[in-house]
């Protein structure tokens, strides 16, 4: 598998000097701030999904869901001046908000933004519209490892420089909820950090979490990203606490987890070919002392990647109408480590084959099918998933 990985990476560098598409960032924030035609502008996406377990000699009822619909306002104070928010209904009855920040430029390369954003890791947390990605589902490692949707309240600075192809962006973040107001840890080997998120809904701050990425887009069809994930998560024991009180300082800093992440990701389109590829990689301090104050589970070290290519094959015959067949390998393994008295759990490590369809009848528009074919290190053989679904994007 390594030399699977290496030899991904290897080929898009090798070709990218032939691209002939401009894959600079672009997705439905960014679509709304750089709109200067009016003040007010609308968008939204939507999700629409069907799942069943296929099992030899059972009968599975499918599962079927709103995902989710969102509704997106980007509204122009000024030339320089502009605020955007998404709220988001999911599986119909839940209700968050998914973006809220103000955002000032002063030029391309430097503009202030604050709010509840988005956390820049990986390809899916920022480019998380339906018709952005192939197959119904987000890929897991976008789900178990990153985890998306991944926003937090902070600050910070982006900008570009077109002239390279450079992006960046850098944040201060509140970071992950690893104890709560209710006395209770929230993070293990099964979900990772995905229940600390605190989504902008009442979060506390104990210490300021660090958010960086460079996007480079200079080369026709080519895009690579860096990202970087670092600091402490928040304990709700650290609110009104006694310094002077050694002993309840140090149960509180058995509450709190440092995390440190870094993502590659690498997108690349020609002549119809599209590939991207995806690693996320992530080391836990003082996991040990967690687990034993939260009698948790928690990883010292977690990993992911993924590895696709999709070929539209109406390149030829159509300019308004696309068919994507596309194939999937993704593992991640929230135990890729573990402490010592943390006893490391095989289903935690898990590969998965996806392959499938997507039609694209209209720009913004998408009917897909695929199948999912997943295996732990725990299962003697493969659980398959059919799933089906729309997305659309305006």
């Amino acid at each position: 598998m390594k030399r699977l990985i290496y030899s991904f990476f290897f080929s898009v560098a090798a070709v990218s000097a032939f691209g002939q598409q401009d894959n600079s960032p672009q997705n439905l924030a960014s679509t709304l701030i750089s709109n200067t035609a009016q003040k007010l502008n609308i968008g939204g996406y939507a999700q629409v999904d069907m799942t069943t377990q296929l099992q030899s000699g059972k009968r599975s009822n499918a599962s079927l869901d709103v995902s989710r619909m969102v509704i997106s306002m980007g509204y122009r104070f000024s030339e320089k001046t502009q605020f955007l928010t998404e709220v988001e209904f999911e599986h119909v009855k839940e209700l968050y908000v998914e973006q809220a920040f103000l955002n000032h430029t002063f030029n391309d390369a430097l503009s202030f933004r604050a709010g509840l954003m988005l956390i820049p890791m990986g390809i899916i947390n920022e480019y998380h519209e339906p018709t952005a990605y192939n197959g119904v589902l987000r890929p897991m490692v976008d789900n178990t490892i990153v985890p998306t949707t991944w926003r937090e309240i902070g600050a910070g600075f982006t900008g570009r420089f077109q002239e390279i192809g450079l992006k960046y962006q850098v944040y201060l973040v509140n970071g992950f909820s690893s104890y709560g107001l209710d006395g209770k840890g929230t993070l293990n080997g099964s979900g990772y950090l995905r229940n600390g998120r605190q989504r902008g809904a009442k979060s506390f701050l104990s210490a300021p979490n660090l958010s960086a990425k460079l996007d480079y887009y200079g080369i026709m069809g080519l895009k690579i990203g860096l990202a970087g994930y670092f600091g402490d998560t928040q304990s709700a024991m650290f609110n009104n606490l006694d310094k002077s009180d050694n002993l309840l300082t140090d149960r509180a800093d058995s509450t709190v987890v440092g995390i440190a992440m870094v993502g590659l990701d690498v997108r690349y389109s020609w002549k119809g070919f599209h590939v991207r590829g995806q690693l996320i990689y992530a080391k836990q301090s003082n996991s040990a002392a967690y687990n034993s104050f939260t009698h948790s589970d928690l990883g010292s070290a977690v990993t992911g990647y993924y590895i696709e290519e999709s070929y539209n094959i109406l390149r030829h015959t159509s300019s308004s109408h696309q068919l994507n067949p596309f194939l999937r390998f993704e593992h991640y393994d929230t135990h890729f480590a573990v402490d010592p008295g943390t006893t490391r759990q095989n289903k935690f490590s898990v590969n998965e084959y996806v392959f499938g369809l997507g039609w694209k009848p209209a720009e913004g528009a998408v009917f897909k099918v695929d199948a999912r074919m997943r295996k732990s290190k725990a299962d003697s053989s493969f659980i398959t998933y059919l799933n089906a679904g729309i997305g659309v994007w305006f």
